[in-house]
């Protein structure tokens, strides 16, 4: 039998312990360059073909096929880059909007229309944290 004081010792010491590992602190940025965050957006109906520029391990594209619009994706994309999304439709045609937004302010509207229509938004982010 476990006598009260110990119990309770166990308790808060359960209770403290859930606190430190359910945190919902947002993670910390990685360590590298510095970035800026840019909201890439699509509009439209059906599918797309979205490729955007972002913050990964090879500094390449990141492709969505089969994108269900309208989409949205906000990334960090390192300082002295230059961001871009492309929307490329379907063989069903249509129309979609793509726009480029670097730390909230816009930047630039496409639109492509009609089968395989094609858009790119692209934006100059400074080398420097204006």
């Amino acid at each position: 039998m476990i006598a009260r004081p110990a119990l309770h010792g166990l308790a808060c010491a359960g209770l403290v312990g859930y606190g430190l590992f359910d945190s919902e602190d947002e993670p910390k940025p990685a360590a590298g360059p510095p970035t800026a965050a840019v909201t890439y957006e699509v509009t439209g109906d059906g599918t797309a073909e979205i490729s955007y520029l972002g913050q990964d391990e090879d500094g390449g594209a990141t492709v969505v096929r089969d994108a269900e619009l309208p989409w949205k994706h906000t990334v960090q994309v390192p300082l002295g880059e230059t961001p871009t999304v492309a929307v490329v439709l379907g063989e069903e045609g249509g129309q979609a909007s793509c726009t480029l937004a670097i730390r909230g302010k816009h930047v630039q509207r496409a639109t492509a229309m009609g089968e395989f229509g094609r858009a790119t938004c692209a934006g100059p982010l400074p080398a420097d944290d204006d």
